[in-house]
């Protein structure tokens, strides 16, 4: 089962330049989480500071009890093996077919035997259906089968916690369908905690169990999918419509002159009432239920009076039967 990861007043600059500050949010364990935002708001900083690859400068990670800020790095490195990273292109050696892609990690981190390396390799690139492909190259293959190829590199060392770079860059809109699909398939299989980084709102709407968002340097909002899908914050609407009217511009954000402006002239529309949330994907017919959706259905329970009337109305109306019983 995946572990919890919990980050407290994360901030993080380079030079004057002030990526976010003071974030602060708990992925739960075994579930998948997603996080929005524009471009050039640090989605991908904030990856990497999970996992102990940038160090901000203040705030804790805490992952089964070490800081991944602040912990000696030799303890970092350690509780950096409960991590897979799926990186945004695949990250894979051009020279290398993909088995010894996949098998990179398990040979410079361990001492298992070839044999026992052939048959994780194997599985991985079975769970994701790459099996057959083994000699290819990176370059010999479609842009989907790297990122399959990356993500089965992500899973060779059993990780407890796996983060996703924008799983969908690069592809159509059928092939993101099946990443997404795949995504549920291997939290079903391995009950992993999931983080994926996205502008996607297919993958947004369908995929998670929990979302949040980056803008203004700082985190809109993070919780149950719920609560973002129907939020009527400016921010969050006009980033789900994919609207030009709101406090997103072509350059990052737009300035409180700009968003007046567009307010007089009536250019601003209203968010509709009542948006419908999407039903979130099930696992493909034989693979085993997801355990995260009790465990998260009934922690969401217990903060359901906290959640906005929309948000709660969308909760109970996605509720198993035998949990809103």
């Amino acid at each position: 089962m995946g572990i919890e990861v919990a980050v407290e007043g994360l901030t993080k600059t380079f030079g004057r330049q002030n990526i976010w500050s003071d974030l602060t949010l708990t992925l739960p364990a075994g579930e998948i989480s997603v996080m929005l935002g524009p471009s050039g708001t640090g989605k991908t900083v904030f990856l990497k500071s999970l996992v102990g690859l940038v160090r901000p400068e203040r705030g804790r990670v805490l992952v089964d009890g070490v800081d991944m800020v602040g912990s000696r790095e030799r303890d970092v490195y350690e509780a950096r093996k409960r991590f897979g990273l799926m990186f945004q292109d695949g990250a894979l050696f051009g020279s290398m077919p993909l088995f010894d892609n996949i098998a990179f990690p398990l040979r410079e981190h361990t001492g298992r035997k070839e044999s026992e390396i052939r048959r994780i390799v194997l599985e991985r690139m079975e769970m994701v259906g790459l099996l057959g492909s083994e000699g290819k190259l990176p370059g010999e293959i479609s842009g989907g089968m790297r990122k399959r190829a990356g993500l089965a590199r992500a899973l060779v060392l059993d990780p407890q916690i796996i983060l996703i770079d924008e799983p969908d860059s690069g592809l159509d809109p059928v092939r993101t369908s099946y990443i997404s699909q795949l995504l549920i398939d291997l939290n079903a299989q391995i009950d992993a905690t999931m983080l994926i980084v996205t502008h996607n709102l297919d993958i947004a709407g369908t995929v998670p169990d929990n979302m949040g968002m980056l803008f203004r340097r700082g985190l809109v909002a993070f919780g149950p999918r719920e609560v973002l899908l129907t939020s009527d914050e400016p921010v969050v609407a006009q980033f789900l419509s994919g609207r030009r009217a709101g406090p997103i511009g072509m350059a990052e954000e737009k300035d409180q002159a700009t968003i007046d402006r567009e307010e007089t002239q009536g250019v601003v529309e209203q968010t509709p009432a009542g948006r419908p949330v999407m039903p979130q994907l099930e696992p493909t017919p034989g693979l085993p239920r997801r355990q995260a959706v009790r465990r998260r259905q009934e922690r969401v329970r217990a903060m359901l009076h906290e959640l906005p009337p929309a948000a709660q109305r969308a909760v109970v109306a996605g509720f198993a039967p035998e949990v809103s019983a």
